[in-house]
């Protein structure tokens, strides 16, 4: 990488993308502060609306421009909106001097209430936005296949929309995304099966995409309507991240354009609290939609979330499953075992059933146990070495590439990922799992390595003019451990944490006091269980929800690791 490029990188990464100053000019914005809705901002297109000049609104009350019901509407809609929720259409009324039919929308941010405003599309959304969507949802709902079901959903969002190219686009655990359906006119170049570079969407990106689940750009060739005064009144840049009517970054303008584009929308699809993907849509002209139809497609993308969060969580269950018979075994045998820590080596034919991988080895008291495809022995000194490195004695160690821990592919035998499971901390005694390498025929939109144009002399950047397919062939990387392998991988590893360090089922029997503990702690195991079993009935929870959910998940497995890494490591220096 050119220090030009990782420059031109980093002011991607780095762009303020949420705080433009500026919105898309098919729409006024009107930002009041409550109790006494005075207008700190406006837009400054905001006079072909109300006949008021911006300077002669700001700090005067909305309810000089707008009618009382039509405030009232829209503090109905603000009482009901959750802290942080993106706008809600709120109205369809007349407004200003020469009664415009608008539709309204509401949310609030940085303590003001956002009012965007947009002209009613006559003769558009005259259906209920739910009943198009049900509808949608009825015609899509049809048959369990994955690549179906993502086809059928670009097809119903261009039918409900008009646009020339609908694509699914999945993003990958390296934030890179393959488009993995496409509905489009014979006329659109064909980008299914493409994949294209993280970096065209960035980090920031990718975080409003979670509170935007629609975006729309009805004209690429717009020109940006400022917001007055853009700074709030404690002198910070007016944040905003949760307007529909945002204007985007310039470079992404030019980034549409290059790809010939002149009107886009996007979808998002968010499972388990992260962003899953995006419905992406292309038109090559100027296209406008109405809010209407947009809350119709912001309906049916919900679902699609919905759909495609069950079915992971479906995955990840019967993956869960068959890991707790695992251990359930495992535990059982280790438990009548003479010597649990040395019954381990019997044990990775087992084990090998608990991960998804294609082997297993044991690396203790300095001899190798394998089961399945392993690395060859002389690479136990490079693996050892890569622990050194990345790991740490209370948590596990991973990677999907051959290179962090060998000296190439080839050295690896056709194994490149690695999950490690440390087993002592004092000691290089480690339960492994491997995976084979994919080698991928990746076609590309464009080179990935020039995923800008950047002048010579580094003074401007701008997205890249090609997005012809580039074949590449990728070696030396498995299949990603996904958060699902780590979850199952670390409660596996708190059994044989457990056991590692007690020598057999009789050293405690005298110990009354930690007889009681060990009934304590399988009680709440019981207890962990019965709570789990819960967690099957909340498929429908919201996005936010699930996040917070995960989050309190993850805060309890981190203690539940920590007091098990405390007691192994009393229990390794009483040894």
């Amino acid at each position: 990488m050119t220090p030009e490029l990782e420059r031109a990188l980093d002011a991607c990464a780095s762009e303020p993308i949420h705080l433009p100053g500026a919105i898309q000019p098919h729409g006024y914005l009107i930002s009041c502060q409550l109790p006494d809705w005075s207008i700190h901002h406006v837009s400054a297109n905001i006079e072909a609306l109300t006949s008021a000049p911006p300077e002669d609104m700001l700090r005067r009350s909305l309810r000089e421009f707008i009618t009382d019901d039509v405030i009232q509407t829209i503090a109905e809609t603000i009482g009901f909106a959750e802290p942080g929720a993106q706008a809600q259409r709120a109205a369809v009324a007349n407004i200003g001097p020469m009664a415009a039919l608008c539709e309204v929308s509401v949310h609030v941010a940085q303590g003001l209430v956002h009012i965007e405003i947009e002209p009613h599309v006559r003769g558009a959304g005259e259906r209920s936005p739910t009943v198009v969507a049900q509808a949608m949802i009825t015609r899509v709902a049809q048959g369990g296949d994955d690549e179906g079901f993502h086809q059928r959903v670009a097809e119903q969002v261009r039918l409900l929309t008009g646009y020339d190219r609908v694509m699914v686009y999945r993003f990958r655990h390296d934030d890179s995304g393959d488009v993995v359906a496409e509905s489009r006119d014979s006329a659109m170049p064909a980008y299914l099966g493409l994949r294209y570079p993280a970096s065209d969407i960035p980090p920031q990106a990718r975080r409003l995409y979670l509170h935007n689940r629609i975006r729309v750009i009805p004209d690429a060739n717009y020109t940006p309507v400022p917001v007055l005064p853009d700074r709030s009144a404690r002198g910070e840049p007016l944040d905003l991240g949760q307007l529909s009517l945002r204007s985007v970054s310039p470079v992404h303008l030019e980034y549409l354009a290059n790809m010939g584009v002149g009107a886009s929308m996007s979808i998002s699809i968010i499972a388990g609290g992260r962003l899953w993907g995006l419905v992406a849509c292309h038109h090559r002209g100027v296209r406008h939609l109405s809010p209407g139809v947009r809350a119709a497609a912001d309906l049916f993308g919900l679902f699609v979330s919905m759909r495609v969060a069950a079915r992971e969580q479906q995955e990840a269950a019967a993956m869960e499953d068959g890991a707790r018979a695992v251990r359930d075994t495992l535990a059982l045998r280790l438990a009548h075992a003479s010597d649990p820590r040395l019954a381990i080596a019997a044990e990775l034919d087992l084990l090998r059933r608990a991960v998804a991988c294609d082997g297993v080895a044991l690396l203790q008291s300095g001899r190798w146990y394998g089961a399945g495809r392993t690395p060859p022995a002389e690479r136990i000194p490079d693996l050892l070495a890569w622990l050194a490195r990345e790991a740490h004695p209370a948590a596990p160690a991973m990677t999907d590439r051959a290179e962090d821990w060998s000296p190439g592919p080839e050295a690896a035998d056709g194994i490149a990922g690695v999950f490690a499971l440390p087993l002592d901390p004092g000691s290089d005694e480690w339960l492994l799992f491997f995976r084979c390498e994919q080698i991928e025929d990746v076609r590309w939109a464009g080179r990935p390595d020039e995923p800008f144009v950047v002048a010579g002399d580094g003074s401007r950047i701008g997205p890249r003019a090609s997005f012809a397919a580039w074949r590449e062939t990728v070696r030396g990387s498995s299949a990603p451990w996904s958060d699902a392998d780590a979850r199952i991988a670390r409660r596996l590893w708190l059994v044989l944490r457990e056991h590692y360090r007690r020598p057999g089922p009789h050293a405690e029997v005298g110990d009354l006091r930690g007889h009681r503990s060990r009934l304590d702690v399988r009680d709440h195991g019981k207890r962990l269980l019965q709570l789990s079993e819960l967690l099957d009935g909340l498929v429908h929870v919201s996005p936010v929800e699930t996040a917070r959910l995960s989050a309190r998940i993850a805060k309890l497995e981190e203690e539940l690791q920590g007091l098990v890494s405390s007691a192994n490591l009393a229990g390794s220096s009483s040894r």
